[in-house]
């Protein structure tokens, strides 16, 4: 049946091309984590907890979620997945379209966008679950001129719950993420070993003869003719790294930083995240529950049914590397200009729905949105290759991108990762 591949990881890029390549090739798909498992108590309960004092570090996040991995550089808190559908479990379900800066060096993703609209649960038909909060931060941005637009969602047809636990992972299953490629890929006669860390790779020969990876105690090796790495944009550099192929320190993160206020009984926390956005020069704004900044940010000692909050997500410039679990990621001069810019934006919204500048206040500086250490130029578009790989090797993740697009990149990256599986073929 066909070739033998691995594919490492099974967040967007690695289900994706996992899911297609299935249909006609021996497939294994190696994954560092666990199976995924949603908050199971509500988050008022821990909301309640917050007093108690225990919330001491964004890191102890990992008690409430252990497949969320979080990290600190020097300016901000690191975020992603790890486990069975990657960071796409802890996303808010976007499924935006964000290629432009893809187009200009030449990639045309239009057939593999039209085969994920087909084959996924993508609707912008979701206003019906709005609340007062929510339509009324939409006729507020309407107000300003920002232009809002409906944010595009993997979501199921029924079953939301209006709980507002989209990025702690859906507990109805309305919520549509990538585990489903998964378990498609693994009924397609795929194989899926968890709890799989993949180290380095083994290249002879100008080819990649076998993955070295660690299962508990165990070191393990897998062989194949073909070799797929969507471990993330933390993840894929340090493995290549390790395997002596160099990225460049051209890291772009997304970062991400929330300005809220407080209006007794607003209940915005109980409501869709992101529900629409509005794109700016460099950054995008979206209504957003900041979790991170509301149990560790001691500012955000609200409760969280009083409180409005503003996203403001920054195209941050490509300037960064990851060594091991170590990310050095500094912000420029104009990516501070973008990020100030976004907060104006949000302290006018704010001011509009009657709250005072001098009341607003900030979140924690965070992203989640981690690529671009070996991206993709006009000369390699055409193959999705980059010529410091060895021959039987593809990055298909986040990597792999030019730029930061300043938008949820998901599927984007199912996109690119559709492409390289059809070049397979």
């Amino acid at each position: 049946m066909g070739k033998k591949i691995i594919v490492i990881g099974t967040g967007a890029g690695g289900a994706a091309a996992a899911a297609k390549l299935a249909e006609n090739h021996d497939v294994t798909i190696l994954e560092a984590g666990e199976s995924f498992h949603p908050l199971s108590v509500s988050i008022d309960f821990f909301a309640k907890l917050r007093a108690t004092g225990m919330f001491l570090d964004e890191r102890m996040i990992r008690f409430l979620l252990p497949n969320m991995v979080v990290r600190k550089s020097d300016e901000m808190i690191m975020v992603n997945g790890m486990g069975v559908g990657g960071t796409t479990t802890l996303a808010t379900g976007n499924a935006v379209r964000c290629d432009g800066h893809l187009k200009t060096l030449g990639l045309d993703l239009d057939a593999e966008f039209a085969e994920l609209y087909r084959e996924l649960p993508i609707t912008t038909e979701h206003q019906k679950y709005w609340n007062p909060a929510t339509r009324e931060l939409f006729e507020t941005f309407q107000a300003l001129g920002l232009n809002p637009q409906v944010t595009p969602k993997f979501l199921k047809k029924a079953g939301c719950a209006n709980c507002g636990h989209c990025a702690v992972g859906c507990p109805t299953d309305a919520k549509w993420d990538t585990r489903e490629l998964i378990n498609a890929a693994v009924a397609r006669g795929a194989t899926l070993v968890t709890q799989c860390q993949v180290t380095e790779l083994d290249i002879k020969s100008g080819l990649v003869q076998a993955v070295k990876a660690r299962r508990g105690s165990k070191t393990l090796q897998y062989e194949a003719d073909l070799f797929v790495l969507a471990a993330g944009g933390f993840g894929s550099p340090v493995i290549l790294e390790h395997s002596g192929i160099t990225c460049g320190k051209t890291l772009f993160v997304d970062p991400v930083l929330c300005v809220a206020g407080v209006r007794k009984g607003f209940r915005q926390s109980h409501q869709l995240l992101m529900p629409f956005y509005s794109v700016q020069e460099g950054y995008m704004l979206s209504p957003y529950m900041d979790y991170l900044s509301f149990f560790f940010h001691r500012q955000w000692r609200h409760p969280m049914n009083d409180m409005i909050s503003l996203m403001v997500k920054m195209s941050d410039d490509s300037m960064g590397e990851v060594k091991g679990r170590k990310i050095n990621k500094p912000l420029t001069q104009d990516d501070r200009d973008r990020l100030s810019a976004g907060a104006e934006n949000c302290i006018e919204i704010l001011n509009l729905m009657g709250i005072p500048r001098e009341d607003v206040f900030f979140g924690t500086l965070n992203a989640g949105h981690p690529g671009g250490m070996l991206p993709l130029t006009e000369k390699t578009v055409g193959t999705m290759h980059d010529p410091v790989l060895p021959e039987n090797l593809y990055i298909a993740d986040a990597t792999i991108m030019p730029r930061s697009a300043g938008m949820p990149p998901i599927l984007t990256i199912m996109a690119m990762a559709l492409r390289i599986a059809n070049i397979i073929g």
